[in-house]
């Protein structure tokens, strides 16, 4: 790193705290850091760069609120991997503040899981579609318990989107947790008896078969029931 990278002179501290985020991030790009590779110490980068250690304690800081450092007492910062936690906070964040509808996550999701389930059913292994299918046995055996339910649920597309092999899809499905847990007891309580909420678990099994025997188009198919079926009731319910 160069001091040329931050510019000292009538800056504030958030200016500063700015630049040297910058200059931390170039720094892991030219060196081509991957996660758990760690970072020059405060010190040292309060040295190349003509800056305080408050200063890069605050970058540093803002970087690890971010998930892209992890930032532990006594040790020296490291680089972290994606975590979908921030994506997660973003979109429940624009959901309250009425940024973004829940109808235009669920419509982006319809279009992601589609992908993911064609993927996962052309690239997974015996132990891929073993866990798939735990999952969708495991929702029909504790049926009696919603939240249990819902836990297998949420785990089962976020393993289908695992499946698929693509960091991204797993990144992205991983995300819609928050939200899936404040709509998903109300799609279920919506229905209007087991006899349709047994349906929704049906449609999980006839995905996991699909992608248990390798077919891609029935996987989509699937997963596109699921997703329209479980739409219809969220919109019964009011949810938009």
């Amino acid at each position: 790193m160069s001091t040329s990278v931050v510019e000292r002179e009538d800056s504030g501290s958030g200016a500063l705290t700015g630049q040297v985020i910058a200059a931390v991030t170039a720094h892991i790009h030219a060196n081509h850091l991957a996660p758990g590779d760690q970072l020059p110490s405060e010190t040292a980068l309060a040295a190349q760069l003509g800056v305080s250690r408050t200063v890069v304690r605050e970058a540093f800081g803002s970087m690890a609120a971010l998930r892209l450092i992890d930032v532990g007492t006594g040790r020296r910062a490291r680089v972290s991997a994606i975590d979908r936690s921030v994506l997660a906070l973003v979109l429940d964040h624009a959901v309250h503040t009425d940024q973004i509808s829940v109808q235009q996550i669920l419509d982006v999701r319809r279009t992601i899981e589609l992908r993911t389930a064609a993927l996962a059913a052309l690239r997974r292994d015996a132990a891929d579609a073993a866990r798939i299918t735990a999952l969708a046995v495991a929702m029909r055996e504790d049926f009696a318990d919603a939240q249990r339910v819902m836990e297998h649920d949420i785990a089962f597309h976020e393993t289908i989107a695992r499946t698929s092999k693509n960091p991204m899809f797993a990144l992205i499905v991983g995300s819609f947790h928050v939200v899936t847990r404040q709509t998903w007891p109300v799609g279920w309580n919506s229905r209007a008896n087991d006899a349709e909420r047994w349906h929704m678990i049906e449609g999980h099994e006839a995905i996991a078969a699909a992608v248990a025997t390798g077919d891609p188009r029935a996987a989509g198919s699937a997963m596109a029931a699921h997703f329209d079926y479980s739409v219809k009731a969220l919109v019964a319910a009011g949810i938009t």
